[in-house]
Order: C-alpha cells, then sequence, then structure tokens
C-alpha cells in the first residue's frame, strides 16, 4: 500500500473548537500509526472573516496538543515545508486555473449565468421542482457509492450540475477541496460526518478529472452534554474551546487522551491511555458510528489523574508557572522549600491547576477568606471556643516535627479532656483555612508553623469574632 497522506484543513475564521481538535487528533494518530504523513492545508479563501490572529491560533493550539505536522506552513506562519505547497488556499488560485481549464477543454464544465458550473455524465431531463417553484435540468444518473470507513456503504444521488466557480471569479470550497486533495496526494479523507452530504459530489469532481478518490472516513459528531442542552457541540458552548483548556491550565496529555475516547475505544475499556499506546491502537474501525457526547467532568477527571501521577518535579515546575502567569501573590515568589511542601500537600486533591490558587490561599498569607456557611456551621456545634482556648495552651508542648507527632498531641490532649480528635478538628480548621476541606489538619499545622498557627486560632477565639 502506497504511503498513507492525511491531512487537517482548517479554516482560520474563529477559535479553535474542541471538535476541529478531535478531527486533527484523528488525523493525525492515524498517519502516526501507519507511519504516514500528517499534512496541515489552511482553507484560508474567505477574503472577510478571515484573520491571522486566528491562524496563529490554530499553529498554537496544534502545537500545545502535540500534533506536530510533516507538511504545510511553518509554526511560526514563516515559510512551510513540504513538497507540495503551497498549502494555504489563497495561494493556490493559479493550480484553481489550471484545474478548471482541464474540466473546461473535456467538456465536464461550463460557463452559465456568469458562473461555471460542473456537468454531470447521463441523461438529461426536464421537471418541476416544487420546493423552488420552477422547472429544473436533472440528470439520470447511477447513485455515487461511498465505501466509508466509519459508515459503511452509503449512496448518494447527485442529479443536478452544480457550481464549482461563482460569477465572482472564486471557486466554491468542493472544487478546491478536491483539487487540492489530488495535488497534494492525499490518501485517506478523515473528517466530521457533518461532511458525507459532501462527498457525493467530490466523487463526481474526481471522476471528471479523471482520478481515482482517496479513501473517506466520517467520524462521528460531538454532541453537547446532557445539561448543555441538545445537538452538535458549537462554538459558544462552555468548554468547546481548546484555548480555554490552555488558559484554566489543563495538562495537553490528559486533553487528548479525553479527545481520542470521544468516538474510539482501544476495544478494551481503557480510558487513560500513554499517547504511545493509543497511537498504536488507533485504527480506522475502532471508530465509532454513533456520535459521541462532551462530558466536562469527565473529561476533569481525567486531568485530574493525570494530575496524580506526575512525577512531583514536574508538578512543581508546572504550579511554579501556574502561579507566575498570575502575575501576581507570594506564591510566585515563595521559598522553593516552602513552596514544594505546600504544592505536594495540594496534588492529590485539585482536580486541575486552576483550583491551586483558591485551595492554597491561606498558606500565602493571614488575610484569607473565611466561609460564612461553614463558620456558621462549625461555631454553632458543641464548645468550639473552649476547644480554641484548649488547642491554644496545648501549642507549646505540641511536637510540630511530624504530621504523626501533631495528631498524637491533639488526641492526647482530646482523651485528657473525654473528646475526640474530631471535636478539635473542625474549629482548628476553620481558624487556619477559614473553610472545612483541604490537606490534613496535621500537614497544614505543621507547614504553617506554631507561631502562625497561634496567631489564628487566638484571632478565631478572641470575642466578637
Amino acid at each position: 500500500m502506497a504511503q498513507v497522506r492525511v491531512r487537517f484543513a482548517p479554516s482560520p475564521t474563529g477559535f479553535f473548537h474542541i471538535g476541529s481538535a478531535r478531527t486533527a487528533l484523528f488525523n493525525w494518530l492515524y498517519a502516526r500509526h501507519t507511519g504516514g504523513k500528517f499534512i496541515l492545508r489552511v482553507e484560508d479563501t474567505d477574503q472577510a472573516r478571515n484573520s491571522e490572529e486566528f491562524l496563529q491560533l490554530i499553529y498554537n493550539s496544534l502545537t500545545w496538543l502535540g500534533m506536530d505536522w510533516d507538511e504545510g506552513p511553518n509554526p511560526n506562519g514563516v515559510g512551510e515545508r513540504g513538497d507540495f505547497g503551497p498549502y494555504r488556499q489563497s495561494q493556490r488560485a493559479d493550480i484553481y486555473q489550471h484545474y478548471l481549464q482541464k474540466l473546461l477543454a473535456s467538456g465536464r464544465a461550463y460557463e452559465k449565468d456568469g458562473a461555471v458550473w460542473f456537468k454531470l455524465l447521463g441523461e438529461r431531463y426536464q421537471t418541476f421542482d416544487e420546493h423552488r417553484k420552477k422547472e429544473v435540468e436533472k440528470v439520470k444518473s447511477a447513485p455515487v457509492v461511498i465505501d466509508d470507513q466509519i459508515r459503511g456503504r452509503v449512496e448518494r444521488m447527485e442529479d443536478e450540475d452544480f457550481v464549482i466557480f461563482r460569477s465572482d471569479g472564486n471557486p466554491v470550497f468542493h472544487f478546491v477541496n478536491v483539487v487540492d486533495d489530488i495535488t497534494m496526494q492525499i490518501t485517506h479523507i478523515i473528517r466530521g460526518e457533518d461532511h458525507l452530504s459532501n462527498t457525493s459530489k467530490h466523487v463526481r469532481l474526481y471522476e471528471g478529472f479523471g482520478v481515482v478518490p482517496p479513501v473517506f472516513a466520517h467520524i462521528p459528531l460531538i454532541l453537547k452534554s446532557p445539561e448543555m442542552g441538545q445537538g452538535k457541540m458549537s462554538k459558544r458552548d462552555k468548554g468547546a474551546l481548546i484555548e480555554e483548556y490552555q488558559q484554566r491550565h489543563f495538562l495537553p496529555e490528559a486533553l487528548v487522551n479525553y479527545l481520542a475516547l470521544l468516538g474510539w475505544n482501544a476495544g478494551d475499556n481503557r480510558e487513560k491511555m500513554l499517547i504511545a499506546d493509543i497511537i498504536q491502537l488507533f485504527d480506522l474501525p475502532g471508530v465509532n458510528q454513533s456520535n459521541a457526547k462532551f462530558d466536562g467532568k469527565k473529561l476533569a477527571h481525567m486531568n485530574m489523574q493525570y494530575l496524580l501521577e506526575q512525577p512531583a518535579e514536574h508538578f512543581l515546575a508546572q504550579a511554579r508557572g501556574y502561579f507566575q502567569s498570575l502575575a501576581t501573590g507570594a506564591a510566585a515568589l515563595a521559598d522553593e522549600t516552602y513552596f514544594r511542601e505546600i504544592m505536594l500537600l495540594a496534588q492529590p486533591k485539585i482536580k486541575g491547576l486552576e483550583e491551586l490558587a483558591a485551595y492554597t490561599v491561606y498558606f500565602w498569607s493571614d488575610d484569607f477568606p473565611i466561609d460564612a456557611k461553614v463558620k456558621e456551621k462549625v461555631m454553632a456545634k458543641g464548645d468550639p471556643r473552649a476547644r480554641l482556648a484548649e488547642l491554644i495552651a496545648a501549642l507549646p508542648t505540641l511536637d510540630f516535627t511530624a504530621d504523626a507527632a501533631i495528631e498524637a498531641g491533639i488526641k492526647s490532649l482530646a482523651e485528657s479532656k473525654g473528646l475526640g480528635f474530631g471535636d478539635y478538628q473542625a474549629v482548628a480548621r476553620l481558624a487556619v483555612t477559614g473553610t472545612n476541606a483541604g490537606p490534613s489538619i496535621t500537614s497544614i499545622f505543621r507547614v504553617l508553623g506554631r507561631a502562625r498557627i497561634q496567631s489564628r486560632l487566638e484571632k478565631l477565639a478572641a470575642p466578637g469574632a
């Protein structure tokens, strides 16, 4: 079999959608699985909506996700790589004219009403079109048969000539799409199911050029999660844009893993997978026909799994970068030892780096928020002020060298009062963190240190606090 050549052909007319990223990923995975080539081709003929900013966003997003391309524009937008360019449609006008002349010369295209039309082969007849309320010319021809690698055998009817060049002289999508795939020697077209309706026109165009069509594989759509409503996920839906996950400091490998499972499975119910394993196992027969449903909670859980398994030094570097990106706060300037202590307490508890600021806020400043509802609940149970006074009195003798030593000291205090560890834990946590969740209270005591703990306990124990 000839070397596999697949392409991803985005239009730089808006933000980078998660559906586009999944289409790019399936093409990239298939190229890497087969030892083929992954081509990036830019469909930038919409002069009114194109933006170099959006194009750079596509480059950046693909690079962030780890999807390197073998041919196409360079990531910095300067020059290109590959032998089949230009890779931007706006620079391929001469090529389109050359292929248009081929069709005109062979009689498979003709001019009408200022536009150029593709001529279907077959017996022609007139019929009244109820929808358009006029007589139209139809063509008797056999159905177009598409042996789709995912959808199976699909038959579609093309029974009217169609425009390939508009009256303004610009080629339409169908024409440039086919010409680009021919000239770039694309062997497999992997794209969204919503393009299946275009494929019969494309097959007829391939036939018009005397070229055998590539292999088609139409992947399932990504639907909204139930809480978002019905239908296909759009750019307006929450969680639909790749840059959102970059801004929220998701791990790209977690997002790639999740995207791979939107419409494909390895056949053994595995979910968390190394990218090398996904490449090894990915193939078109494993892609589902049924549409995939986006699940933001499942993606967040996947990201948390990846965070939990990050080597400490890798996680610390990412956490430091996250705090530095905020450009404010003591965390970005914290001592390495203190920063490390706090981050390793947070790593098993958070779902994403974006949660770090709120989760660790009380480690950086004594001026931290107090959850009013938590305070009301804690201060209404038992005698919390008495427990605070007892903790303050015991602090000078508590051993702060280890979590176990702090726990033993508080338990000893509780036993001497005929109480349990929990009677002290809730009010102590409220005093030193302002909330009722987080790392173990003994770890918080140890990291903050005796002096800061005493100050916070005394502040909550003060009259009127």
